[in-house]
């Protein structure tokens, strides 16, 4: 193997070891479910997902499994629940 891609393959292992250098800024993901796929996805600083629930209140068991699964790769705002950025109901 080549010296140079020694050193990238090296690289490469420091990196993965500090996952916090890494931020997301969109992504896609497809999310095998008890009763079916659902396909995740995150752009412009919004979450969708095609499950039933998402539609009706714009979070979902699929969107906080990955925001615990990608944690502090994501930006804050893919982090914040619907819930938080609303305004409080009069």
């Amino acid at each position: 193997m080549r010296s140079s891609l020694i050193g990238k393959i090296e690289k490469a292992k420091r990196y993965a070891q500090e996952p916090g250098r890494v931020t997301f800024s969109g992504l896609t993901a497809v999310f095998h479910g008890e009763n079916d796929d659902h396909k995740l996805s995150y752009a412009n600083g919004k979450w969708h997902c095609t499950c039933h629930f998402f539609s009706q209140w714009e979070i979902c068991s699929h969107v906080l499994a990955l925001q615990q699964i990608l944690g502090n790769m994501l930006p804050k705002e893919a982090l914040a629940s619907p819930m938080e950025t609303q305004p409080p109901e009069k």
